[in-house]
């Protein structure tokens, strides 16, 4: 378990086989938002939605990156939207 204190905004997020999953935007308690940037525009041509990653799937924190513990497919199936 890491100390997510250590995860600031800006941090990139990849996944375990080191495909971008996204950019930290900041954490909410046990969970990482990304930036809107990175996230895929909505079936309305609307732009994208924040996203939540569970902060228990962070395996490593290296300089500016944060590192999964899954994949980055497996982690885009765990997205959580904003409400």
């Amino acid at each position: 378990m890491h100390d997510h204190s250590n995860i600031k905004e800006h941090m990139t997020v990849i996944g375990a086989d080191g495909v971008h999953v996204g950019t930290v935007d900041h954490v909410e308690g046990e969970r990482i938002k990304l930036t809107k940037n990175d996230s895929p525009s909505t079936e309305d041509g609307q732009g994208g939605k924040h996203h939540y990653l569970p902060a228990g799937l962070v395996a490593e924190i290296e300089g500016d990156t944060v590192r999964l513990s899954a994949t980055a497919a497996n982690a885009v199936d765990m997205f959580e939207e904003a409400e």
